[in-house]
């Protein structure tokens, strides 16, 4: 049904389309627009990953914030909606960190969280880079972490809530303990998260 979808020009497609699509493939849609993620991640995606989400969950252990790894569907609306299938944006980031109770529920999170991790292939690169990037800053993301394992870099982006946009992005290494803005009191250990670029 999904591929059906995809060929449709000028559709607009809601989380109400999207619940009833294979579940054997994912998609994300963005302001209706469906897009078909990329195939099964590389090692190193997945390392980068699992990594990240280590060092996020042991932090996170006695805390009231929670870190979510995908898939998990992180839905966006325009305003609050009584029935949130009309919701037109469904996304999957590779990570999340939620801090208020009240966004999750048993289909995932309802409304922005307030840190997403998106790591980069070259299938998502644009879309996580550009789109996504206008898609977090509209519903005020706090921070945003672009991931880019083919040059082992991280990109920050901070909200501003006086701007209400991202400020000046800022690029980070695997020399660096990264402080994530939004959990005060945690560095993440960029030479453990990149390990796996330096092994053969």
């Amino acid at each position: 049904m999904a591929e059906a979808a995809l060929k449709l020009e000028n559709g607009h497609y809601s989380y109400a389309d999207y619940l009833t699509w294979d579940d054997d493939k994912r998609w994300e849609i963005i302001a209706g627009v469906v897009y078909a993620m990329s195939p099964a991640p590389s090692p190193q995606h997945q390392a980068i990953c699992l990594e990240l989400g280590r060092q996020l969950a042991n932090y996170l252990l006695d805390k009231a914030c929670q870190a979510f790894a995908a898939p998990f569907d992180v839905r966006l609306p325009k305003f609050p909606e009584a029935d949130d299938a009309a919701t037109d944006t469904v996304v999957q980031p590779d990570l999340v960190v939620i801090c208020d109770p009240k966004k999750i529920d048993i289909r995932g999170c309802c409304g922005a969280p307030d840190m997403v991790v998106e790591i980069l292939s070259p299938h998502t690169a644009k879309k996580d880079s550009v789109i996504k990037t206008a898609l977090y800053e509209r519903h005020g993301v706090k921070e945003y972490w672009i991931v880019q394992p083919f040059d082992g870099l991280i990109l920050v982006r901070l909200f501003d809530e006086a701007t209400k946009k991202f400020g000046p992005t800022t690029f980070h290494d695997a020399t660096e303990t990264l402080a994530v803005a939004t959990l005060p009191g945690l560095g993440i250990d960029l030479s453990l998260v990149f390990k796996s670029l330096t092994q053969p």
